[in-house]
């Protein structure tokens, strides 16, 4: 490392410290934390379960406290076996215990890590000229603290750590081709960041980084003129290291999407995306939207656009242009052609995050253009730095005139124009600093200047719109955001130990907080739900009904009576206001004996007799397909359940004859269940619940959630990261023997001094 590479590496540090310094603070009055919403709902309570189940000893691979009850495993977003996620809960471990804060630090540290990888990245393409150290700074500013990853991928966690590895993933597949020959080795570096990222939880951003890798290399062989079989080899072995890494959280991830409610949505759920008038964000951030994700900041965006004129780095424009209209969604043309070419594009909604590509893209194209603006000829260049200027003119003009435009009307409308005014200001005087400064830096031989000056101007710039972003950040320490410790009414109903049950917490409990508390809600915020459950919980059933196949017991609610005899047991208050706690009178038992079924022609059918006011969802079972079996016609009789965890339970009953268990559980082919050491056909139950045939007399029946999905996928991780630990120790052996023969190889050419 050079004493630039360390004086950049410190700058990148004191940024750091710097944008994040209220969330590092000890001083109380000065601390901020992250706001509430999907990051406190989603991704605290998430990694919160899954601290206690780890901490107990045991892998959560389902998750009894939302939705009815999900495969935690396969909740993509829950990222489960991602290995950072796993030093946090690690960390938090020896420090204490899981905190609010926790999870925010495991952000931070994130942003931390991309910015020094980008740095890398960038220094290492530019590593052949002189201001190769400015161009990885100023690379690594724009993508660490421009409008994107600052904006809000911190509050949605899977979002920043699937998208930080694409520098990673773009330094392997780089190193892989920069030469004649092809080094293959370096594609394990390619798939450890593209295993990492799929391992993060937020499959969308992993798409994108997955296509813009292939890309590249298609890019960097076309460059080499290579054959199509370098291509093809490449991108085979970086794809499949990263699946083989990946696939323990792939595999069931896959099997449970094709169950979820997303495997229902079409074209129009998926399109949405930028309207067209979010580019005016690239010059004044915040006037169109809360966030301003395409923001980079207006000396960035001239040096990208320097870069593309002047070093013709067309394959990073092209991203970022392709990028830019993809993320426009039905808006522009493109996306609907991708739509019907780019496989597993139907799977994503939100084209709006293409702007992760348009960012990385940006930044990096920044890196190019500082370090020709620090390194160019100003004599041989100074025809362009006029045109520069020229153009820049043009912009200013165009900018101030705008800016006179919006402030005459806020004379007229200053409550309406407010919200914007200040943001139409600050782009302004930004335009007009890059206008005076950079032409300017062109023509003059002041290199010195322009290797503190550049970076300086765009961190000022990305701060200040950036830095304690109220989008972001609440005024108050992480303790006050969110109690780890359940609020009374929770507290009250975890009290009831006479488990299993559920409750409705859509009051009371809220987003994805059963999971926190350990107090099992038949709602949640997780944005992928068994299709059944979802129609059961969420879609138009009568709430009895729900509460009824759930085997709901208490109810938070405002109102002060429900359908369904109940006791108002403890009022309380939640973010809303004022609620009540309702124990119901007669909750149905989380495993129920029946002795009448009806068949239904499929879920919808099922869904139809279950709103019919006259149907006694207690007494008579909705199968969807036909059984080999009499029944009775008799009463339904309650059954125990015994040794009740996330991932195992045992029913015991007594029938006369031959029934039908009916168990409160949502179907997925992960669930097994065995009587006496033989394995028993689970079936479709009132569209999305599981039910057994059972025998004559007494018997005790063992649940348990083993799916296949997740034992071949722990499996091909296990052999992967084996194969890739056992390679790059090779590696670094081979490297250190290399070194040792080089040196050696010295001392025996160099004549000695007396000699």
């Amino acid at each position: 490392m050079t004493r630039r590479d360390l004086a950049a590496v410190t700058a990148l540090i004191g940024l750091w410290l710097l944008f994040f310094w209220r969330l590092f603070t000890p001083i109380a009055a000065d601390q901020a934390s992250l706001k509430q919403g999907d990051f406190s709902g989603q991704f605290v309570a998430f990694a919160a379960y899954q601290y206690e189940r780890f901490a107990d000893g045991d892998i959560p691979l389902w998750n009894p406290y939302n939705n009815g009850g999900l495969p935690f495993i396969a909740d993509t977003q829950a990222a489960v076996f991602y290995p950072l996620r796993l030093i946090t809960l690690a960390f938090a471990r020896i420090s204490g215990g899981f905190s609010y804060h926790t999870l925010e630090l495991e952000m931070t540290a994130h942003v931390l890590a991309y910015t020094l990888m980008l740095y890398a990245f960038v220094r290492t393409i530019l590593r052949r000229e002189a201001a190769a150290e400015l161009g990885g700074l100023v690379a690594a500013v724009v993508g660490g603290y421009g409008g994107f990853l600052s904006g809000y991928p911190p509050l949605q966690l899977a979002l920043l750590e699937a998208g930080i590895w694409l520098p990673l993933a773009a330094l392997g597949l780089h190193s892989a081709s920069d030469g004649e020959r092809f080094r293959p080795g370096w594609l394990a570096l390619t798939g450890l960041a593209v295993g990492l990222s799929w391992l993060a939880g937020h499959p969308q951003t992993s798409y994108l980084l997955t296509i813009f890798l292939i890309a590249y290399w298609a890019y960097r062989v076309y460059a080499r003129r290579w054959s199509w079989i370098a291509f093809v080899a490449g991108a085979a072995a970086f794809g499949l290291i990263g699946a083989g890494l990946a696939a323990i959280q792939l595999l069931p991830g896959i099997e449970y999407l094709a169950l979820t409610t997303r495997a229902g949505f079409g074209y129009d759920a998926k399109s949405n995306g930028f309207p067209i008038q979010d580019v005016a964000q690239f010059i004044f951030p915040g006037i169109v939207s809360l966030f301003s994700p395409l923001y980079v900041g207006f000396m960035a965006l001239v040096l990208a656009i320097i870069a593309v004129a002047r070093r013709k780095a067309w394959f990073w424009g092209g991203v970022a242009l392709v990028a830019l209209v993809w993320s426009f969604g039905a808006n522009a043309a493109l996306y609907p052609l991708l739509y019907n070419l780019l496989p597993g594009l139907r799977y994503f909604r939100g084209q709006e995050r293409g702007a992760y590509l348009v960012a990385n893209s940006l930044a990096v194209l920044a890196g190019m253009g500082a370090a020709y603006v620090a390194t160019r000829d100003p004599m041989r260049e100074y025809a362009f730095a006029l045109r520069t200027r020229n153009a820049l003119n043009r912009v200013f003009g165009a900018t101030f005139a705008f800016a006179a435009l919006i402030f005459a009307l806020w004379i007229g409308n200053s409550t309406g124009y407010n919200p914007i005014i200040g943001r139409i200001a600050f782009g302004t005087v930004m335009v007009s600093a890059v206008y005076l400064l950079l032409p300017t830096l062109m023509v003059r031989e002041q290199r010195r200047i322009v290797f503190w000056i550049i970076p300086l101007v765009i961190a000022v710039e990305l701060f200040t719109i950036n830095l304690n972003a109220a989008s972001n950040y609440d005024a108050r320490p992480p303790d006050q955001q969110l109690s780890m410790t359940p609020p009374p009414l929770i507290a009250q109903v975890r009290a009831d130990t006479d488990t299993p049950f559920r409750v409705d917490g859509a009051r009371g409990v809220l987003a994805n907080y059963g999971s926190l508390y350990g107090i099992a809600d038949i709602h949640g915020i997780s944005p992928l739900w068994l299709s059944g459950a979802y129609a059961l919980i969420e879609g138009d059933m009568p709430d009895p009904i729900s509460w009824e196949l759930f085997a709901v017991r208490y109810v938070f609610t405002d109102w002060a009576e429900l359908p369904l005899p109940s006791q108002i047991v403890g009022t309380g208050t939640d973010a809303y206001g004022a609620i009540n706690l309702h124990r119901l009178d007669d909750p149905r038992p989380f495993a129920l004996i029946l002795n009448r079924a009806l068949v239904a022609e499929n879920d919808d059918h099922a869904y139809a007799l279950l709103r019919d006011p006259n149907f006694d969802a207690r007494g008579t079972l909705i199968l969807n397909a036909p059984i080999a079996v009499t029944l009775t016609d008799s009463d339904s009789i309650p059954a125990e359940v015994f040794d009740f965890t996330p991932e195992s339970f045992t029913v015991r009953g007594a029938s006369s004859a031959a029934a039908i268990l009916s168990v409160a559980l949502p179907h997925h082919p992960g669930w097994r269940a065995e009587l006496d050491g033989h394995a028993l056909d689970i079936v479709r139950a009132y569209g999305g619940l599981s039910a057994i045939v059972v025998p004559a007399g007494a018997w005790a029946i063992r649940f348990s959630f083993d799916p296949l999905s997740v034992r071949i996928g722990g499996i091909v991780s296990i052999i992967t990261s084996i194969a890739l630990i056992g390679f790059g120790g090779f590696a670094w052996l081979r490297s250190i023997r290399s070194k040792r023969g080089s040196r050696g190889l010295t001392a025996v050419s160099t004549p000695s001094s007396s000699g």
